[in-house]
């Protein structure tokens, strides 16, 4: 089986769907998709979704009706940490450094503000630790 906190484009395209929705059938997730592959194709990723266990499934009438296993935030954190660990060898700091020096990244004096209080939260809360 593959990782399964790897996934492909396609299939967090259809989480992003069933997260958006709550939970949703093959055709809303057909429906949801920008450029949706065949409905074969979309039964197939959504079985795979649920084999590495971001969904489930229970049955309403004739159809499937597919939903998250976890909190979109939960399963967010899982796949930064994966990210974090794959492409920035583990640190933080060079995933926020690639991210602030990117000209597309584009935060605005709020966020900032918000990035700059949560480190500084951050901070006391890991002095209390040592």
């Amino acid at each position: 089986m593959s990782d399964p906190n790897k996934l492909s484009r396609r299939e967090r395209e259809i989480m992003d769907v069933i997260y958006r929705s709550g939970k949703a059938t093959v055709s809303q997730v057909v429906e949801g998709l920008a450029s949706p592959p065949s409905r074969t194709a979309v039964r197939t990723l959504l079985g795979i979704l649920e084999t590495k266990g971001h969904l489930q499934h229970g049955q309403q009438g004739r159809e499937y009706v597919y939903s998250p296993t976890r909190p979109r935030r939960s399963a967010g954190r899982s796949m930064l940490r994966n990210v974090v660990g794959t492409f920035f060898d583990g640190s933080v700091e060079k995933a926020l450094a690639a991210h602030f020096t990117d000209p597309q990244a584009k935060l605005d004096e709020a966020e900032l503000d918000r990035i700059a209080a949560l480190i500084d939260a951050t901070k006391r809360n890991q002095g209390d630790l040592l």
